[in-house]
């Protein structure tokens, strides 16, 4: 995978209508659980369409206690981040990376914007995480959005059904950095999990 990144700068509960329930057993969680010690931080990702430039999709990486990916109706399929209604547990940088990089392709682009928070507020985004799944199709910015307005300091986030909405407001909180990730894969995104699958199952 040919990779480019370019540096631009730097009750929550909804009807599962549609959305299939997965709960991981807590000794697969345990064993998943990756720490990352030092400052704490929200990481929005907005997938986007390069022909227009519409959001396609919204997830939020929580760096907590422990790190983990809240991905509203996510499509990665895998086996070594363990899930419960869409948050995914032990999310590594390098398992970040993948993540990025099977959702980055010919046809869409990936906007990372990270936001330094406090302990608390990092702590408050990850339970509420744990309950805001599983979520529906086409949900993804709405109910990312009633999770960032749920926290101290982000009242200025609008609801939203829409990505690149969220995108623009999560965008004016102050001293975010906003990093671009491009990559020339093919459309097909089975190619890439299944690339990503190798290399995993490799130990890369």
């Amino acid at each position: 995978m040919d990779r480019r990144r370019f540096i631009i700068g730097l009750p929550l509960a909804l009807s599962a209508c549609g959305a299939t329930e997965v709960w991981a057993p807590d000794d697969v969680v345990s064993r998943a659980i990756y720490r990352e010690p030092g400052r704490k931080y929200l990481t929005l990702y907005t997938m986007k369409k390069v022909r227009d430039n519409s959001g396609a999709h919204t997830a939020l990486l929580i760096n907590a206690n422990q790190r983990v990916m809240f991905d509203p109706a996510g499509s990665w399929s895998q086996d070594v981040m363990p899930e419960r209604n869409d948050v995914l547990f032990g999310v590594s940088p390098r398992l970040e990376e993948y993540y990025v990089s099977f959702h980055a392709r010919k046809s869409f682009y990936v906007i990372g914007q990270n936001f330094e928070v406090p302990p608390e507020v990092a702590e408050q985004a990850f339970n509420l995480s744990l309950q805001a799944g599983p979520v529906a199709q086409a949900n993804c910015a709405r109910v990312t959005s009633k999770l960032l307005r749920r926290l101290p300091g982000f009242g200025s986030i609008g609801q939203t059904w829409f990505p690149n909405s969220l995108q623009r407001d999560f965008g004016q909180l102050p001293n975010v950095v906003t990093q671009e990730y491009r990559e020339d894969d093919d459309d097909d995104k089975s190619i890439a999990a299944a690339q990503i699958r190798t290399a995993l199952g490799a130990g890369q």
